[in-house]
């Protein structure tokens, strides 16, 4: 009996302790300012799917995650345990989760996924370093046929992983039932020099193979000098896509920061399918409209500030040309960072009320939603605050996210 009665009495401090952290977590959160847009033009419907993740400040004393969805705040403190365990995640990793839980288990890297109306794929480097200061790398490789949920996972052995010092996942596709797996390299070279690769693995899902590995781009470089690659964001990083584009810049290490050699900066695309590597020439499709922009497979996005205005430049992947040209109706601050995104035919513009150099000086943060085609404004709103002394508080705004 006393057996029963000492875990009757751990199991109800237990229960105390968890309802106490909540009630003052609760007490906590509903203390803090709640931020929701203020409509000023257009209908408050558009914000249903945008997703806003922000973490809230007071000098260095406070620190707090918060998500604003569907125009609602919440603070991390009032998720549960296991929400905050987990920590946060991209909403299209929620989704796969949902739909697919088994296969999902341990993925949580968007860019390392791949999804159409029949296949979920997935591949991953899993990577360590042993004492002698090699790595070992080994590949994970996942697909998932949807209509009957059949399940293939298997490891594979990296190729020429005694020259890979670094390696990073960029893109994943499914091309001729074979997934394809862009990654950029850091490679072991010579002496002092340095080199970075692209690299294309074509992998055999049902001979567990690596077919190939065909290098795209290397550069070898010597300090002071240094190159660096980089990739239009991508806005619909798991979605079927024919080609990507890789800048290759090439500049000069100082005691203030990388500084660029445009002229020796260059513009690459790459066709999955009819497998050809080719320098974009000089064109509507420069190399600052595609480092700075931003790619969903079919059209890549462009930001422009003109004339006191901010412009949005489509072009056609395929055909590299400029298929629109939109003024959005937004006052251009060149001081100002923005956020944007791209979906359903909409831009989501978000001025943050940063300056570019980070910096914060507060403000209302401004939201924009417009057809990317014609500019039309469907919703334009700013963030307002709920409490008075909510201004000695700092909102700084981390990603914007459309479901």
């Amino acid at each position: 009996m006393k057996r029963y009665l000492c875990s009757i009495i751990i199991g109800m401090v237990v229960i105390l302790s968890i309802g106490t952290y909540y009630v003052k977590v609760a007490s906590s959160a509903s203390s803090l300012p709640k931020y929701t847009f203020k409509t000023l033009e257009g209908s408050d419907k558009e914000l249903d799917p945008v997703i806003i993740n922000a973490t809230l400040q007071n000098g260095g004393a406070f620190y707090e995650p918060l998500t604003i969805e569907s125009n609602t705040t919440t603070y991390a403190s009032e998720r549960s345990y296991l929400e905050n365990l987990t920590g946060r995640q991209d909403h299209l990793i929620e989704r796969l989760v949902k739909e697919h839980r088994s296969f999902m288990r341990g993925k949580d890297s968007i860019s390392s996924l791949y999804e159409d109306d029949d296949f979920l794929a997935y591949a991953w480097v899993n990577s360590e370093y042993t004492k002698s200061g090699n790595m070992e790398a080994k590949f994970d490789i996942g697909l998932l046929e949807k209509k009957d949920e059949e399940e293939t996972s298997f490891q594979i052995e990296l190729p020429n992983q005694e020259r890979i010092m670094n390696i990073d996942v960029r893109d994943v596709q499914l091309v001729h039932s074979k997934i394809q797996v862009l990654t950029m390299n850091d490679v072991s070279s010579n002496n002092e020099k340095q080199t970075k690769e692209v690299h294309l693995y074509t992998i055999d899902v049902a001979n567990k193979k690596v077919l190939s590995d065909k290098t795209l781009v290397s550069e070898t470089f010597t300090d002071p000098n240094q190159v660096d690659f980089e990739m239009p964001i991508d806005v619909a990083p798991s979605q079927p896509n024919s080609i990507v584009f890789i800048s290759v810049n090439k500049g000069v290490n100082h005691e203030d920061g990388f500084k660029e050699k445009l002229k020796e900066s260059k513009l690459l695309s790459y066709n999955y399918e009819t497998e050809k590597l080719e320098t974009v020439k000089k064109g509507p499709l420069s190399l600052d409209v595609a480092r700075s922009g931003y790619a969903d497979g079919k059209n890549l996005y462009a930001v422009e500030m003109k004339s006191g205005k901010y412009r949005i430049k489509t072009f056609d992947l395929s055909s590299q040309t400029l298929t629109s040209d939109t003024e959005l109706d937004i006052a251009a601050n060149k001081e100002e960072q923005y956020t944007a995104a791209f979906k359903n035919g909409r831009v989501y513009f978000l001025l943050n009320g940063m300056n570019q150099e980070g910096l914060f000086t507060y403000q209302p943060a401004k939201l924009l939603i417009a057809d990317i085609k014609t500019g039309k404004t469907l919703y334009k709103g700013e963030t307002v605050i709920n409490k008075k002394n909510s201004k000695s508080f700092e909102l700084y705004i981390e990603d914007l996210e459309i479901k």
